[in-house]
């Protein structure tokens, strides 16, 4: 039996192709445009819905990462609200990662 040795597996490990790519932050500019209907809701100080009654939460200056989580959430079904679903299910990768990238660019309100 052939022993391996630590140059052959540095050799094997820069030989395999790199599969793992870091994701894309988004476009701000693409993501502003996208963002539009967003707004409705969450660009309102103080709004809530009648019934049930929540309060909607302000997204502007929210973490990328954490908008990107929840837009998938809601687009996967896993996060549960039937408004954000319907929006979040016409929305391609692309489109949750510019959208993210807007909203985390803003200031916090």
């Amino acid at each position: 039996m052939r022993s391996i040795t630590l140059a052959s597996l540095l050799t094997l490990a820069f030989a395999l192709p790199v599969t793992a790519q870091t994701p894309a932050r988004g476009d701000a500019d693409a993501g502003r445009k996208k963002a539009y209907t967003c707004t409705g809701c969450h660009g309102i100080t103080g709004y809530g819905n009648a019934y049930p009654h929540y309060r909607v939460p302000r997204i502007s200056g929210q973490n990328y990462e954490y908008l990107v989580a929840a837009l998938n959430g809601y687009r996967a079904g896993t996060r549960k609200h039937t408004t954000m679903n319907a929006q979040a299910e016409s929305l391609s990768e692309q489109d949750i990662a510019d959208i993210a990238a807007y909203l985390s660019t803003h200031a916090a309100p």
